[in-house]
């Protein structure tokens, strides 16, 4: 895979800078769909050929992706769980609404 061709799967994928498996897999049942002969009367296979090319691309880079499973990295993922670790104590959060020393 070369950028080029990476950057040609964002594309066709019509992907923001940031997406996760989930959405890829998502928007690729959704554009498959859209061109599938059941849905749409004017079906272009070569769209539905261009579309799974594109997903392969995609899924190669992803497969190929290390994930960090750090706890700091987990807390960059998960900004409630940052933010209830940072404020719990405050009854806001659902604490006692000591102060945070206590």
């Amino acid at each position: 895979m070369i950028y080029l061709e990476f950057r040609k799967a964002i594309a066709i994928f019509q992907l923001e800078e940031r997406a996760t498996l989930k959405q890829i897999r998502a928007r690729h049942r959704k554009l498959v769909k859209s061109h599938h002969p059941d849905q749409a009367k004017d079906a272009d296979q070569s769209a539905i050929r261009e579309i799974n090319w594109a997903y392969g691309i995609l899924m190669e880079y992803c497969s190929g992706y290390q994930f960090c499973f750090n706890e700091e990295e987990f807390l960059q993922q998960t900004p409630t769980e940052r933010l209830k670790r940072q404020f719990g104590w405050d009854a806001a959060w659902g604490g006692q609404g000591e102060t945070e020393g206590d």
